[in-house]
């Protein structure tokens, strides 16, 4: 047999051998289109297409592979949320109409085309790739890093199993063998998936070293105008004023308004920050009682609201995402039992803004934090709310009173037009329909990805915050053992909270911008990570 070389096609020559060799392999042998008479084949998307092939030393095609990143891919079109079955990822592009001649379909040539597309992959910026393969060949893209996904696609006498390539599966797999570094393609250093603080992004880091204002300057005036406007426009909010501190403080201010407004109320909790707001509440004076849920589970909407009219609640304060388990409690639910009951609604948003769409039209006042899922430096603290909440007494601290904050035209006291200016950035810069629904994918894949590793995630499915997870460890393991080994590994993930040592939890967080390459590592370094303290302690045994 001839010896072969893979190369990028380049001539017209080339092209036309493409098109005949198409045609002999999606006609004539796999019957997915209808003969001609020119027995050629042009792909619809031949344009767009670059194609990586196998030439003899007289100049013959042998054997082809397209690679193309411009969507819809054909994949799109045989399953219609591809992007759902996708893990994390900056650029996908689709390899597509692979095809050799018989003679030459031994599988060195076939793993030659693919390792060569998939170093034309890294070379463009591509960190995923997908392709319909074809059933005969499913044992060698296994070879070669590919993983199946979804169902089959094709018809009958053509079908295709959908499987995906990332790139560092295919480095594990093939790199050492075509003397391809195996690296981690991201930034030196440790990756944070911590939740909070968040590490900003270049134009959120270049606005906060911009010039520093007087805030009672017109332009920093300006400034605290169009973070509210953005603010608001993100949350459904009226309006909202932002302070120096954080979601306690934010919180303490809510609590002291609820004091002002009086009445007895009801307070949820189903973890760490619904028990620390029962703490605001009670340090508020506040007249109230707790509904309390184990730690991880979501509250019950006819429970709620039972327990709102037997002891005649006018108001009802809960944490909307709760960061110790990674439970996302039901706005809805909580919109729909207040309505039901006639009383007002009080949210801890603290980590939900910014990682999940949150409409707080009917909320009277929800608490913020630049630091987390607005992806801006920790440092601000926002009180939104839908209407104006009453005056407070004469005897609230002055930092305290909303009112205060409100009636200024500017800030009323010494502000910091840096954290401002970052803060705005990051609302300015960001598609948020695009970001949220990415954050969903991402944490959906995973949540998912995580318990195929043998890894329990705390929160149910279908309450479970795209902004943290939870991963309640075997009780053999110490947290603390297994945060170690991913920090030698490069990744940091939340454990050293009180609450979360007690429990042998350990978090990962999406919030603000996180390293989508290395999200895609973190479930096999957690996996391994745990089965290398099991061992050890095994072992110590």
């Amino acid at each position: 047999m001839s010896k072969y070389r893979i190369k990028l096609a380049d001539s017209d020559i080339e092209r036309e051998q493409i098109h005949e060799l198409n045609y002999k392999t999606f006609v004539e042998e796999i019957p997915q289109h209808e003969p001609n008479a020119e027995r050629r084949l042009v792909d619809r998307f031949d344009y767009e297409n670059e194609f990586v092939i196998a030439t003899t030393g007289d100049g013959s095609v042998v054997g082809m592979l397209a690679l193309r990143a411009s969507r819809p891919f054909s994949l799109d079109q045989k399953l219609p949320d591809l992007e759902g079955f996708l893990p994390p990822h900056r650029s996908v592009c689709e390899l597509r109409l692979l095809a050799v001649r018989p003679e030459y379909r031994h599988r060195r040539l076939l793993r030659d085309l693919m390792a060569f597309a998939a170093r034309r992959c890294i070379e463009v910026g591509h960190d995923l790739a997908v392709i319909s393969g074809t059933t005969r060949q499913l044992e060698l893209y296994r070879r070669i890093g590919f993983e199946p996904f979804g169902p089959m696609v094709g018809a009958e006498g053509a079908r295709y199993q959908p499987m995906y390539l990332t790139l560092e599966k295919f480095l594990a797999c093939v790199g050492d063998s075509l003397g391809i570094e195996r690296r981690r393609m991201q930034s030196t250093g440790t990756v944070s998936f911590l939740p909070g603080p968040v590490a900003p992004d270049m134009p959120v880091r270049t606005a906060f070293g911009g010039a520093v204002l007087s805030h009672r300057s017109p332009e920093f005036v300006a400034l605290i105008r169009q973070v509210r406007g953005k603010l608001c426009k993100l949350t459904g909010a009226a309006d909202a004023a932002l302070l120096l501190g954080c979601g306690t403080l934010a919180n303490d201010i809510v609590a002291s308004c609820i004091a002002a407004r009086g009445g007895r109320g009801l307070v949820l909790a189903n973890g760490e920050f619904g028990e620390r707001l029962a703490d605001h509440a009670h340090r508020a004076a506040l007249e109230f009682e707790v509904l309390r849920q184990p730690w991880g589970a979501p509250f019950d909407e006819g429970q709620t609201l039972n327990v709102l009219r037997r002891i005649h609640a006018e108001w009802l304060w809960a944490a909307h995402c709760e960061t110790s388990t990674g439970v996302l409690n039901d706005l809805g639910m909580l919109k729909r039992v207040v309505s039901d009951a006639g009383a007002e609604l009080y949210l801890d948003c603290v980590s939900s803004i910014g990682t999940v769409e949150v409409d707080l039209a009917g909320v009277r006042l929800a608490s913020c934090a630049s630091g987390k899922g607005l992806g801006a430096y920790a440092g601000l603290a926002a009180v939104l709310f839908d209407s104006l909440p009453p005056r407070q007494p004469v005897l609230v601290p002055r930092y305290l009173d909303l009112n205060l904050w409100l009636e200024c035209e500017s800030v009323p006291f010494t502000h910091s037009s840096s954290l401002v200016a970052a803060l705005d950035a990051a609302l300015s810069q960001t598609d948020w329909q695009t970001r949220l629904s990415l954050v969903a994918r991402d944490a959906r894949w995973l949540r998912t990805t995580l318990r195929a590793r043998g890894l329990r995630v705390l929160a149910p499915e279908d309450a479970a915050s795209p902004g943290v997870t939870t991963i309640d460890l075997p009780g053999t393991v110490r947290s603390s053992d297994v945060a170690s080994a991913l920090g030698q590994a490069g990744f940091e993930v939340a454990w050293r909270s009180v609450y979360l040592t007690q429990r042998n939890w350990i978090q990962i967080a999406l919030m603000g911008e996180y390293d989508r390459s290395a999200l895609r590592e973190l479930p096999d370094a957690v996996q391994c990570a745990v089965r290398a303290c099991l061992f050890a302690n095994g072992r110590a045994a």
